[in-house]
C-alpha cells in the first residue's frame, strides 16, 4: 500500500521563506479567502437540490454531518499546513508523505475540483442574474439554440456563465493582493445578505412545513440524509483554498491553521442555520433548485426580498469563482515545479508575480465547462474529487507521524535540536511497554508493521463501507453473509488501529498536531469513504475517465520529467543545507521519481540517513 522511504521533496530542500509568489496575505485575508470559496456554494447551489431531491427538511442534518465529517479532514490540512506552508495544498502534502505517484493523482484530482467548482458557481450565478431579468436571457437563449436532451450536458448553453468567467480570470490575474481585495468586498455584501436572511427566514418561518402533512421531517429516509451529506461536502471547500494560498502568506505557521479553524466555524455554522430557514419558509417539495433561496422568499409574496437575496447570491458566487480560478493555476505552478506537469504553468509573470498562464488556460476550460454542462453533474463531481483529496490527507497524516524525520544540521555544540532529537523516541518502532506483549512485532523493521497495518485499514475501510452501502442491495447478501463481513472488516479494521497505536509516533511541540492519532485520520478515512459510496455511478464514471486521463499524462510526460527522476537513485546525502529550517516541520516522503519506485509501493529500497521501512528481519 505503501511506499518505501526514500527522498525528500524538493520544494522541502529550500528553505520555506524562499518563494517567487508574493508574500502579503495575512490571517484575515486567508480566513476570508476560505469563506469567500465556502459560503455561498452550499446555500445557494445545492441546498435547493439536495433538499428537494435527497432529503427534504433534513437538509440540516445532512449538512451537520458533512461538517463533521470536514473537521476531521480540517484538523489534518491545519497540521500540514502548519508544517508545510508552500504552495500545493494536497498535492504537496500527499507528496511529502506518500510519493510522487499518488501526489499526482491527487494535485490531478484538485484541478478538476476546482474546474468543476468554478464551472458549477458560475452556472449558479448566471441563473440568480436570469432570475433578476425574470427569466428573459433563458427565454432567448432556449428560443434560439434549443434544448439540448444529452446525459452530463445543460439543456441550453449558459454563455452568461462562460462571460462571468472569462471576466472573474481577469482580475485573478492581476497581483493576489488585488483579488484578495475583491474577494473581501463581495464577501461582506454577502455575509450581511445572509444574516438578512436568516433574520427574515425565522420570522417567516412556519413549523408546519417539516409536518406530516408536507412529507415530514425526513421523508426520504437515512439513505437520503447520507447522500445528501455526501453532496453537501461540496459546501465546505475553502480548506484547499487557505492550505494552496500558505505560499503567499506573510506568517504561513500561525495563519494557515488560524484561518482554517475560525473558517470552518463560520462557515458550518451557516450552513446549518440556513438550510433550516429554507425548508421553514415554503415545504421542502416546491423548492426551486436553480435559485431556491430567491424563489423561496417570492413564493411566500416577498419579492423584493428575492431581489436582494438574487444579489447576495451573485456576489457569494462570484468570491467562490475568483477563488477556484486563484487555487487552479497555484496548484498547477506547484506541480510543474516538480517537473510533472507541463513546465509552462511554472511560468511567474515578472510583474504581477501570478502563474499567468495557469489562470489564462484554467479560466478558459472552466468557461468551456460552465457553458455545457449540467449544474446537478458538476456538483456530484466536485464531491466526489472533495472526498478522494480528504482521506488522502487523512492518511498522509498517519504516514507523516509514524517516519523518522530528516537529521537536521547541528547547529553547535549544545543544539537543542540536536539533543531533543537525540532523546526522543525511533518513529515507526514498537512502544518498549508493549514489547513483551507483542514481541512478534518487534521483529519488523521500524516502519514495515505501520505500513502493512495502514493498508490493512484503508482496505478494511473500504470493505467496511461498501458492506453497509451495497450489501443489501447491489451485492444481495444474505443476512449471515452480510453479519460475517461487517464484523470481520470491523475487526480488521480495529486491529489496524491497535497495531498503528502501539508503535511510536513523532511529537513536535513548535507547531499543531491532529490529537488521537491514529484514530481521528482513521475516522475521517472511514466517513470520507462512506460518503463517496453515496454518489451516483455516473460520477464515478465520470471521475474515473478523469483519473485514466491523469495516469497518461503522468505516465507519458510527468515520470520522465519529474525532479527526482533527474537525481540519482542511489540517493542524496543525509542532511542538506537548506533543510534544516523544514526539518522541524514537516518529513521526507517516498518519492517515485521513476517507473520503478511507483509499482514498487512495498519495496526494501532505502536512502542514507533513512530508516529501511518495509521488510520485517
Amino acid at each position: 500500500m505503501l511506499p518505501c522511504d526514500l527522498l525528500p521533496h524538493p520544494a522541502l530542500q529550500a528553505s520555506t521563506t524562499e518563494t517567487s509568489l508574493r508574500r502579503c496575505l495575512t490571517t484575515l485575508d486567508l480566513t476570508l479567502m476560505g469563506m469567500g470559496a465556502t459560503v455561498g456554494s452550499g446555500l445557494y447551489v445545492i441546498s435547493g437540490t439536495v433538499a428537494k431531491e435527497m432529503t427534504g427538511p433534513a437538509v440540516l442534518v445532512s449538512f451537520s454531518i458533512a461538517a463533521m465529517a470536514f473537521l476531521l479532514a480540517a484538523l489534518c490540512y491545519v497540521e500540514f499546513g502548519a508544517r508545510v506552508p508552500r504552495t500545493g495544498s494536497a498535492y504537496l502534502f500527499t507528496y511529502v508523505s506518500l510519493g510522487e505517484l499518488w501526489a499526482f493523482l491527487i494535485g490531478w484530482n484538485v484541478l478538476l475540483g476546482s474546474l468543476i467548482s468554478g464551472a458549477s458557481v458560475a452556472r449558479a450565478s448566471s441563473s440568480y442574474l436570469d432570475a433578476i431579468f425574470s427569466h428573459r436571457i433563458h427565454n432567448f437563449t432556449m428560443a434560439h439554440v434549443g434544448i439540448w436532451q444529452v446525459p452530463f450536458l445543460a439543456q441550453y448553453p449558459d454563455f452568461l456563465a462562460a462571460g462571468v468567467t472569462l471576466l472573474a480570470s481577469t482580475f485573478v490575474s492581476c497581483r493576489a493582493c488585488v483579488s484578495s481585495w475583491l474577494n473581501h468586498v463581495l464577501l461582506a455584501i454577502n455575509l450581511l445578505v445572509i444574516l438578512f436572511i436568516i433574520i427574515l427566514g425565522f420570522v417567516l418561518a412556519r413549523l408546519h412545513n417539516w409536518s406530516a402533512d408536507e412529507g415530514g421531517f425526513a421523508p426520504f429516509g437515512f439513505s437520503g440524509i447520507m447522500a445528501g451529506a455526501a453532496t453537501c461536502f461540496y459546501a465546505y471547500l475553502g480548506l484547499g483554498v487557505i492550505a494552496v494560498s500558505s505560499e503567499e502568506a506573510q506568517n504561513p505557521k500561525r495563519a494557515v491553521p488560524m484561518a482554517i479553524i475560525i473558517m470552518l466555524g463560520l462557515v458550518a455554522g451557516t450552513n446549518i442555520l440556513v438550510s433550516t430557514v429554507l425548508t421553514l419558509i415554503v415545504p421542502w417539495h416546491s423548492l426551486d433548485p436553480d435559485s431556491v433561496l430567491a424563489d423561496a422568499f417570492y413564493q411566500r409574496g416577498y419579492s423584493w426580498v428575492a431581489f436582494i437575496v438574487a444579489a447576495g447570491a451573485i456576489c457569494a458566487m462570484n468570491t467562490v469563482l475568483l477563488s477556484n480560478i486563484f487555487t487552479l493555476p497555484r496548484i498547477a505552478y506547484a506541480m510543474a515545479t516538480d517537473r510533472l506537469f507541463f513546465q509552462v504553468f511554472a511560468h511567474v509573470h515578472p510583474r504581477t508575480q501570478v502563474p499567468i498562464v495557469g489562470i489564462l488556460v484554467f479560466g478558459v476550460l472552466m468557461a468551456f465547462l460552465a457553458l455545457l454542462l449540467d449544474l446537478r453533474t458538476l456538483v456530484q463531481c466536485r464531491s466526489i474529487s472533495t472526498l478522494l483529496t480528504v482521506t488522502f490527507v487523512g492518511t498522509s497524516i498517519i504516514v507523516l507521524r509514524f517516519r523518522k524525520s530528516p537529521p537536521a544540521s547541528p547547529v553547535g555544540p549544545a543544539s537543542p535540536v540536536g539533543s531533543e532529537q537525540a532523546s526522543a523516541p525511533e518513529p515507526g518502532k514498537l512502544r518498549p511497554a508493549l514489547s513483551a506483549y507483542l514481541g512478534f512485532l518487534g521483529g519488523c523493521r521500524p516502519g514495515a508493521a505501520v505500513a502493512w497495518a495502514l493498508g490493512v485499514l484503508v482496505a478494511s475501510a473500504i470493505t467496511l463501507d461498501c458492506v453497509l452501502v451495497f450489501g443489501d442491495s447491489a451485492l444481495h447478501l444474505q443476512p449471515w453473509g452480510h453479519t460475517l463481513l461487517l464484523l470481520l472488516s470491523s475487526v480488521m479494521f480495529l486491529l489496524s488501529l491497535l497495531v498503528l497505536g502501539a508503535h511510536q509516533q513523532q511529537r513536535q511541540e513548535d507547531a499543531f498536531q491532529v490529537p488521537m492519532v491514529p484514530l481521528t485520520p482513521a475516522l475521517s478515512i472511514l466517513i470520507n469513504i462512506y460518503l463517496m459510496l453515496q454518489l451516483s455511478s455516473l460520477t464515478w464514471l465520470s471521475f474515473s475517465i478523469w483519473l485514466l486521463i491523469g495516469l497518461m499524462v503522468y505516465f507519458g510526460y510527468g515520470i520522465w520529467h519529474s525532479n527526482e527522476n533527474q537525481q540519482e537513485l542511489p540517493g542524496l546525502p543525509a542532511t542538506h543545507g537548506s533543510l534544516e529550517e523544514t526539518a522541524q516541520r514537516a518529513e521526507p516522503g517516498p518519492q517515485g521519481g521513476c517507473l520503478e519506485r511507483t509499482v514498487e509501493f512495498l519495496g526494501s529500497l532505502s536512502s542514507p540517513g533513512l530508516p529501511e521501512s518495509t521488510a520485517c528481519g
